[in-house]
């Protein structure tokens, strides 16, 4: 691992800060590593307001898509809402199909089947709307690259409103209207929305020409906040304080969906990182293994009973997903050392039989690995189909924007993308890849990197201080939790490897003569000889809080350990 600590602030804005919030400079210090300079700055951060929301209007074509949106609903219209089948799209259509169902009767949804029509907007869902009679089409969390699916629906009369957040390409398809802040014609102030969260201001569009005000619309909000979790966006500006009150809703009076899935984990408050880790990848399974529109089912679901059902069958579509993703990660590791491909700075896997709904997640798992830009193909109908995911500064999207000759679809962001080839173009698109990442990353990036906000000493370790950090949550890119540096450390004899196989590390260290803390470090079993005998170290490690028996005590979430 390559420790980087990042740059301490200038000493008299640490002190400004410092005085003017009344806190320790450390938690100044912290606050100005992310763009926090001045009070009111700090208010906005400690206690978001959802009254300081952007106006929806101020994103290109929102006046547009209500006043669509708004013909079709006073003339009857049948609107078809359309999403992708992971989580950022199922949420987004069960947020948009909800609300639009407070206004009118004529209101159906689709999600594209993951292995029939692959991701996006689809011919085969366009022609389910033109032989239903929809004649708008509302697709959320794609669109922003169907050009020619939309041409092809306006030939059937039908009408698109596009809500979506990834890059657009050189055309703009021509829908009535586009929202997308990414749009380079767009003035919206933030452009980090997920797809759920540009489908959240469709609808306070939508509902502030009812005279409604945002607090009207606090119940989607669990969902806004699952999305912005799934999908890993920044959670900055407008998406931390979507996910701050949306985790409120979570923990306070989520929908019947999302209650069902909490109750079945046992989970009493949940963080961003359980939205992460505990909802969303139940959310995603119903896509991965079944359909997507089981999700969607169970988020729009109003009775507790079926809502609980619902989600009994989506945690068995979960427990399918983990199987599969650890076998065919098994797998995708003995094939990188068979044909010995560990030199080279990429990983290209493919095998026919591999379960497309779990290719990303075995992408990811790889990186854990073998830390480097990394695509898993599997056969998908005529064509091979890849996730691809990079590891932490690599844009992977512009890498296979640079390979696209050998590319029939792609699509994504900086770390996660997905595409689509001809199978004779499997092996030159690998070799393309191969050269342009070796061509144009730098080598460190190779090397997994922790940031380390600072360095500090175990005294400054105290109730107080947690209690500020605790306050930075929500946690994610962007605003993560932070990481702290102490040297000059010693195990007080009581440190040992705990878990199967000792894979963990389990210790109780101190600097000086100040108190001991009890760390805690997943994976690093393999590091025990570097604090035995007392031997002096230095860790990084986050810190986090331990209920035992009733007693609460803070402890060190370790990341590494070096001597």
């Amino acid at each position: 691992m390559r420790w980087t600590l990042k740059p301490k602030p200038e000493p008299s804005k640490i002190k400004q800060l410092s005085e003017a919030l009344q806190v320790e400079p450390s938690i100044a210090s912290l606050l100005l590593q992310r763009g926090i300079e001045t009070f009111e700055e700090a208010r906005r951060f400690f206690r978001p307001r959802l009254d300081e929301l952007h106006n929806p209007f101020l994103m290109k074509d929102m006046d547009k898509a209500v006043h669509r949106i708004e013909k079709a609903i006073n003339d009857g219209e049948n609107i078809l809402v359309f999403g992708d089948y992971d989580v950022d799209g199922t949420t987004a259509v069960a947020l948009m199909s909800s609300y639009l169902k407070t206004r009118t009767d004529t209101v159906a949804t689709y999600i594209p089947d993951r292995y029939d029509e692959g991701y996006g907007v689809s011919i085969k869902g366009i022609d389910f709307a033109h032989d239903n009679d929809f004649t708008l089409i509302i697709a959320l969390d794609c669109g922003i690259k169907a050009v020619d699916k939309v041409a092809y629906a306006k030939d059937k009369r039908i009408d698109f409103i596009i809500c979506d957040h990834h890059r657009p390409g050189a055309e703009l398809p021509a829908a009535v209207a586009v929202l997308d802040p990414k749009r380079t014609d767009c003035a919206y102030p933030y452009d980090e929305l997920c797809g759920c969260g540009v489908g959240f201001k469709l609808i306070q569009a939508l509902a502030s020409r009812e005279g409604k005000s945002i607090e009207d619309l606090t119940e989607y909000l669990d969902l806004v906040a699952t999305a912005i979790g799934a999908d890993i966006v920044p959670i900055t500006g407008e998406n931390r304080t979507l996910a701050y009150f949306g985790l409120q809703v979570i923990n306070g009076n989520p929908r019947a969906g999302i209650k069902a899935i909490i109750e079945q984990t046992k989970k009493s408050e949940l963080t961003i990182t359980d939205v992460v880790f505990i909802i969303a990848p139940r959310i995603n399974a119903a896509g991965r293994m079944k359909h997507g529109n089981h999700a969607v089912t169970l988020l729009t679901e109003d009775d507790k009973v079926l809502a609980q059902t619902y989600a009994q069958e989506i945690e068995q579509f979960n427990t399918d997903r983990k199987e599969a993703d650890q076998r065919i990660t098994q797998e995708a590791l003995q094939q990188i050392e068979v044909f010995k491909e560990q030199d080279r700075l990429t990983s290209v896997v493919y095998h026919d039989s591999w379960h497309k709904g779990v290719i990303g997640i075995v992408a990811s798992r790889l990186i854990e690995t073998y830390y480097r830009p990394t695509l898993v193909f599997t056969r998908s109908g005529d064509w091979l189909a890849a996730s691809a995911r990079s590891v932490s500064g690599f844009d992977v999207y512009n890498a296979l924007e640079a390979c696209s000759a050998h590319i029939e679809q792609f699509g994504g962001h900086k770390y996660a993308a997905g595409l689509t080839l001809k199978e004779e173009n499997y092996e030159a698109f690998k070799q393309a890849f191969e050269d342009e990442v070796s061509k144009t990353i730098d080598r460190s990036l190779l090397t997994p990197e922790i940031r380390v906000d600072s360095q500090i000493d175990f005294k400054d370790i105290t109730p107080r201080f947690y209690r500020i950090l605790k306050q930075f949550a929500p946690f994610g890119p962007g605003n993560m939790a932070p990481v702290f540096m102490t040297e000059n450390l010693q195990d007080t004899g009581y440190g040992k490897c705990v878990g199967a196989e000792d894979k963990h590390l389990r210790i109780t260290a101190r600097q000086g003569n100040s108190q001991n803390m009890v760390g805690i470090g997943f994976n690093l079993g393999d590091k025990y000889d570097l604090i035995a005998d007392k031997k002096p170290f230095k860790a990084v490690y986050s810190i986090d809080e331990n209920h035992w028996q009733g007693r609460v005590s803070l402890q060190l979430k370790l990341r590494d350990i070096k001597a």
